[in-house]
């Protein structure tokens, strides 16, 4: 068993995190074969939920799955593409997230938000409606994720430097692993972290949303358990909760850091989804599963960042892009019809450009940045969001 018999959750979690894995898995079973594991294979899962308020019926059962994503390849540093048109990280977390901005510039650009937004009173900003939370559901810990010593009284919050997985310093950020050419992007675990501080919308859309934070991580338990007195919930949300307490408490408005997302610990996932150490080794399948409720459904090779099926004589095709990579993305916002987008339509001007306009938000990544624990953070190269954004 994953938990250990000191860390027995209240059976309300219980519930919460059997209802969060059952909403993802069911909605994961009724999408087509194409893009999943066969034979040994196996994948992680990864979905954003919605629940809405509804006082008079069971809380735990409004689960609306607005998007999910399959996958755990990324792109070596080499294989990095300046065109924005290339998925550079696929692990199930980023592209479940990318799935669900997606969503959000469908359901905007279809004239008016979806339910779960309301007017924020800011300058035409829409924000989370009261009542309505954002859940993340995974079938397994993400990358990169770190335990903490047996007592950090003896140590500085800032220096969690238990070494797990051959990693000495725990207490710092994470690129992902890869086979021969090193990667660029850091790890699941440190990208939720930053979610949380600064948002899930990102950049682009701060510039009409006010950030969007987590309320719950359901993760799946592990067949082959967890590390002897590790309690995942206690364990987890005390790594976080270190993370975060390095951080200025001074933030520009909107961000928030008493947004802090609670941790459930949920069944084991089914088989396909489960990274054991058995006699006959496991392979890892090389495509992502892209959706949302908006009706995108796409599959992606996260060895090469394009559309599954892709020659090499179209690999540079705009027919072989996901509409999850940074230029379709950029398109999408571009067009939307917003009175605090227009202004960007007037002139071309890069993705990097554009990002960086969104000034409350570059001020909040960069109080992220110099807090301790994320001081190690490698940004990518700038050429890599030097594009220009058509119009």
């Amino acid at each position: 068993m994953l938990r250990s018999s000191s860390c027995s959750p209240p059976r309300d979690a219980v519930q919460w995190a059997e209802a969060a894995s059952r909403a993802a898995l069911r909605h994961y079973s009724s999408l087509p074969k194409k893009g999943k594991p066969q034979g040994r294979e196996s994948t992680v899962l990864a979905a954003f939920l919605l629940s809405s308020p509804h006082p008079q019926q069971d809380p735990l059962s409004p689960l609306t799955v607005l998007s999910l994503a399959t996958g755990t390849k990324c792109l070596g540093a080499a294989r990095l593409g300046a065109r924005g048109d290339l998925i550079h990280d696929a692990h199930a977390e980023v592209v479940a997230r990318r799935a669900l901005l997606r969503l959000i510039y469908a359901e905007i650009g279809a004239g008016s938000p979806p339910n779960w937004l309301a007017d924020s009173g800011a300058g035409g900003r829409w924000k989370m409606r009261d009542g309505y939370q954002l859940h993340l559901y995974i079938t397994q810990l993400p990358c990169g994720i770190m335990p903490v010593p047996r007592s950090t009284s003896d140590v500085p919050r800032e220096w969690l430097d238990d070494a797990v997985n051959g990693c000495s310093d725990a207490g710092f950020v994470q690129r992902k692993p890869g086979r021969g050419d090193t990667t660029l992007s850091m790890s699941c675990f440190d990208k939720i972290t930053r979610w949380c501080v600064v948002g899930i919308q990102g950049a682009l859309l701060s510039h009409i949303l006010e950030p969007l934070y987590l309320s719950t991580i359901t993760i799946g338990q592990s067949p082959d358990g967890a590390p002897e007195g590790f309690c995942m919930e206690n364990d987890v949300e005390k790594v976080f909760g270190a993370r975060l307490s390095s951080l200025s408490r001074k933030v520009p408005d909107p961000f928030k850091l008493d947004k802090k997302p609670l941790f459930f610990e949920a069944p084991i996932p089914p088989k396909e989804f489960q990274q054991t150490s058995g006699d006959i080794p496991l392979l890892t399948c090389g495509y992502s599963i892209c959706w949302n409720k908006s009706g995108l459904h796409e599959v992606v090779l996260g060895t090469t960042g394009r559309k599954q099926g892709t020659s090499s004589k179209a690999a540079c095709l705009p027919s072989t892009e996901s509409l999850l990579c940074k230029i379709r993305l950029a398109e999408a916002f571009i067009s939307l019809k917003h009175p605090l987008v227009t202004k960007f339509q007037r002139e071309e001007l890069t993705y990097r450009a554009i990002k960086d306009t969104a000034h409350e938000y570059q001020q909040m990544l960069e109080i992220l940045r110099q807090a301790p624990f994320f001081s190690r953070w490698h940004s990518k190269p700038a050429s890599l969001d030097s594009f220009t954004v058509p119009r």
